[in-house]
């Protein structure tokens, strides 16, 4: 996986990303002792297939008590609309609110699927 490039705001894309990260919903599918899997719904985009929730989370971690171990999370992003890659900037700040919101201060490494706007990044508090 790439890392995208980051490309210049328009004047009214601050306003339609706030939005869309604003309406972000999610509802929990499953948990273990080791794993979460969440639903994710994005305001304007959804499965193609089934119309319900365009991403999914999958968060592994170890409860352990070994503080140095990261939490590998994965997110999967299935609107094809998504994958384009003038949306590249609005998946990495879906991206850092899912961690921000369903991981939070954890030291974290990311996958994260979305077709030419895949790429792979660590979380890591200093």
């Amino acid at each position: 996986m790439k890392k995208n490039k980051v490309t210049k705001l328009t004047n009214h894309e601050p306003l339609e990303l706030n939005k869309i990260i604003e309406g972000l919903g999610f509802t929990k599918n499953f948990r273990s002792a080791t794993a979460e899997e969440w639903y994710v719904f994005i305001p304007g985009f959804e499965d193609p297939s089934l119309g319900g929730a365009p991403a999914k989370v999958f968060i592994q971690y170890d409860l352990q008590g070994n503080r140095d171990v990261f939490i590998n999370t994965t997110i999967i992003i299935n609107d094809p609309e998504l994958h384009q890659q003038e949306k590249s900037l609005l998946i990495q700040q879906i991206a850092d609110e899912l961690i921000n919101r369903l991981v939070g201060y954890a030291d974290t490494l990311l996958t994260v699927h979305a077709g030419e706007n895949s790429y792979d990044a660590e979380y890591i508090k200093e």
